[in-house]
């Protein structure tokens, strides 16, 4: 990109496909009734469990002409500053039962018979850094030993974090999707069992439980509302990598309320944006994403959605956006410097664009038309989640201290490429 061309703060697209009234098969295959309290009754064994906080924006929903912002932080959760663990401590555990053939509780799982049965297992995943650390915290909490594959662009702060957490690190020359293909080839050598968040042909089973583990801070934050006087928000904004995470939550709504639902919103970094792309295509299938997936947000750098979760967004998300870093970089500060009354939240790149994008979509004129049709207004109730907090100290200074990756002024100047273009 030159320096002088500005990409446009939203890009969107409306979805055809989306179904309120005839998505219901699709979700329940992935999240069958009762699952957010089977999950949530697991999460609750784990040492250091507790509801991660629903945060309020109250003044800035107001200078926005909105009814209200709430932000799910998922920055404290089990002291790993995201909420990846939840679903690959979930995952790891239905696992390890389906091997014993037994439910056993995790009490029992770490200091009975099961243990020995189970042998020393090994669980392997390919990280770009929140999902690989969750896995490793998992596997060690529950005894187990755990292998991380990173790509060459990951940070040292977040390889360190992983490494810290008791899993042996394996870097990748190539990008996250390569990290995906080399560790599902050496854990069919080595006998490792894979715990992804993507899914892939003849590899459903575990994604599926990584997205069940996922509801329950969906659930939680379901709870809180509730607290606050609220049935439900009226719109989810939610960053989406390989879909894992917004396939959950929008499932989760999707199957609690039906055509009741709120209205969805996928959010996409501009340079990786392969649930975007999968939307323009005509057929419905999933598509790669090419290049080298250059964005801040690297939770979100992902080039292959998963298949299973795009089979639950292609039916259940209203609308795809793109932001480019930028957007990212602008939701960080407002977290980090609120307005009076506002809570002060600590946001990583991936956690924060969601925050940005609504930002931009109520303030730029460009976006008139779907703020218009998502009907946004004195009305809304915005759910929002915070993903990660600083997972990487390095450059959340670079970005919040030192002004990194500067907000341009797209209100006055003229937009010089589009998606696609």
């Amino acid at each position: 990109m030159s320096a002088k061309e500005i990409l446009p703060p939203v890009q969107w697209l409306d979805n055809r496909h989306a179904r309120p009234d005839a998505s219901s098969a699709v979700v329940d295959s992935l999240l069958p009734s009762g699952i957010a309290l089977k999950t949530r009754k697991f999460h609750r064994q784990l040492e250091g469990y507790r509801m991660s906080p629903l945060k309020s924006l109250g003044s800035l929903a107001g200078m926005l002409n909105l009814g209200g912002i709430w932000i799910k932080d998922e920055s404290v959760r089990l002291s790993l500053n995201s909420f990846k663990a939840l679903g690959g401590s979930y995952a790891i555990y239905r696992d390890v039962t389906k091997k014993l053939g037994d439910e056993v509780s995790v009490e029992e799982l770490l200091a009975g018979e099961a243990r020995r049965k189970l042998g020393d297992l090994v669980f392997a995943t390919a990280t770009d850094g929140n999902h690989g650390r969750g896995i490793a915290w998992s596997a060690t909490r529950l005894g187990f030993k755990s292998v991380v594959y990173v790509h060459k662009n990951t940070s040292a702060a977040r390889i360190d974090a992983i490494r810290r957490n008791g899993a042996e690190i394996v870097v990748v020359n190539g990008t996250y999707d390569d990290a995906v293909r080399q560790v599902s080839a050496d854990a069919t050598q080595h006998g490792w069992q894979i715990i992804s968040d993507t899914s892939w042909a003849g590899y459903e089973e575990i994604p599926k439980w990584v997205m069940q583990g996922y509801t329950t801070l969906v659930a939680e934050a379901q709870e809180q509302l509730a607290g606050q006087g609220l049935a439900r928000p009226t719109h989810v904004f939610v960053q989406a990598g390989v879909g894992a995470l917004a396939a959950s939550v929008m499932g989760f709504y999707q199957q609690l309320l039906g055509v009741d639902r709120p209205k969805t919103v996928v959010v996409e970094p501009t340079e990786a944006a392969c649930l975007m792309l999968s939307a323009q295509q005509q057929d419905g299938n999933p598509r790669h994403f090419e290049g080298d997936l250059d964005t801040i947000m690297a939770g979100l750098a992902c080039g292959d959605p998963s298949p299973l979760a795009w089979n639950v967004l292609r039916h259940c998300a209203d609308v795809f956006t793109i932001c480019p870093d930028y957007v990212a970089a602008k939701g960080m500060r407002v977290y980090a410097v609120p307005l009076d009354g506002d809570a002060f939240i600590v946001s990583g790149e991936s956690g924060a664009v969601t925050l940005g994008a609504l930002m931009y979509i109520m303030q730029w004129e460009g976006a008139r038309a779907l703020r218009e049709a998502l009907a946004l207004g004195p009305d809304s109730q915005i759910l929002l989640i915070n993903t990660e907090g600083n997972t990487d100290p390095d450059d959340f200074r670079r970005v919040v201290w030192e002004g990194g990756d500067s907000v341009p002024d797209p209100y006055k100047t003229r937009v010089s490429r589009t998606f696609g273009g």
